[in-house]
């Protein structure tokens, strides 16, 4: 099964063409980075302005590139005939951007009669891992604790079987990339915080100059919603933290920037090793499966291959051109028999609040 995958929950437009699930025939994405570096964060009408004007183009570029092996090539008509579906992520995400992609997706599936997929965004970053063309079959694996971690999203996710997602923990604020965009905001290191945060952390000569706060939440916090606090985390209070102490202690030169960097980081990485621990020791599980942009940080990846090292399971990470925001893992899912179909795809509203798990009839 050849899928057209189209992805536009935030800030990156792409699409991607991938048969059979795994097997990435063309991928392109184009960002918007410089778009809203001025801001230090993704303005939502930029964003879906600049959706609006790339995703025609990209589109095209994926099919070319998939079908002509050249994505500079003019579209052949008659490479659409080798597409069985077109696959969409409908959330969650932000609302006028998820809109530009769904709209041309159920826009594409209608012109060329070819069915339609909806597909969940954090599930999708859950089946990036398994782009790996060394990566096992996901539907050979038994039950699995994903971990997607973004800079919108830190959820820890319970799979039971392939295809079967539930929550069992996340962040009850700021999501993890969230957190590093601040931080890189308040430290004065430029946008996107996570790379640069990652970069210069890679410099420090100590990791605990600061004793920063590891966001753990309170049994009984309302924000919890029914989750056990132990898996959860908030990140807003290290924010705030990070900001007091610059306040009160000024770095007075690069080396100590870099060292409050770097314990900073390690704030954010000890609370999601810490968390991920907990869930491993409270079921059995066959693998730790990694997805989202975050997990692309070097010392996070350390921390998490010694994590389940230490529980005696298999560590899976996405590689790294399909960390951040891409069409080909939303393909991929759809090609493997996830996702809304039928009629009640081409129903499909945008879902800005939906998470891993969530029945969609």
């Amino acid at each position: 099964m050849v899928v057209l995958g189209i992805e536009s929950s935030c800030d990156e437009t792409a699409a991607a063409v991938v048969e059979n699930g795994r097997k990435v025939l063309s991928s392109v994405v184009a960002t918007q980075i410089a778009l809203h570096r001025p801001y230090g964060g993704v303005v939502p009408e930029i964003a879906s302005r600049s959706h609006v004007e790339k995703i025609g183009g990209v589109i095209r570029e994926a099919v070319a590139e998939a079908f002509g092996g050249n994505g500079d090539a003019e579209c052949d008509p008659s490479w659409w005939n080798n597409i069985d579906a077109i696959a969409v992520t409908f959330g969650p995400g932000l609302a006028s951007s998820l809109m530009v992609g769904l709209s041309a997706a159920k826009g594409l599936a209608l012109s060329l009669g070819k069915p339609l997929i909806g597909i969940n965004h954090i599930e999708a970053h859950l089946h990036s891992v398994f782009l790996d063309p060394f990566a096992p079959d996901p539907r050979s694996l038994g039950r699995c604790l994903g971990l997607a971690v973004s800079g919108g999203h830190s959820s820890w996710v319970d799979m039971p079987e392939f295809g079967k997602y539930s929550i069992i923990g996340q962040t009850l604020d700021d999501a993890a990339g969230e957190a590093f965009d601040k931080a890189a905001k308040l430290l004065g290191l430029g946008y996107p915080g996570g790379p640069i945060i990652d970069r210069v952390a890679r410099t420090a000569l100590r990791r605990d100059a600061v004793k920063f706060p590891r966001g753990r939440p309170k049994e009984g916090t309302p924000a919890l919603g029914g989750l056990r606090a132990e898996l959860c985390v908030s990140f807003s209070g290290l924010k705030t933290a990070l900001m007091y102490h610059l306040r009160n202690h000024p770095p007075s030169d690069d080396r100590e920037k870099a060292e409050i960097v770097a314990a900073y980081q390690e704030a954010i990485v000890g609370a999601l090793a810490d968390r991920t621990i907990t869930a491993l020791h409270s079921r059995r599980y066959e693998a730790l499966v990694v997805g989202g942009g975050v997990s692309l940080n070097s010392r996070l990846r350390e921390r998490l291959s010694e994590v389940a090292a230490a529980a005696r399971v298999p560590f899976l990470a996405a590689l790294p051109q399909y960390c951040g925001d891409n069409a080909a893992m939303v393909a991929g899912l759809a090609g493997m028999g996830v996702g809304v179909t039928g009629d009640a795809a081409m129903r499909l509203d945008v879902m800005p609040s939906l998470e891993a798990g969530d029945i969609v009839a």
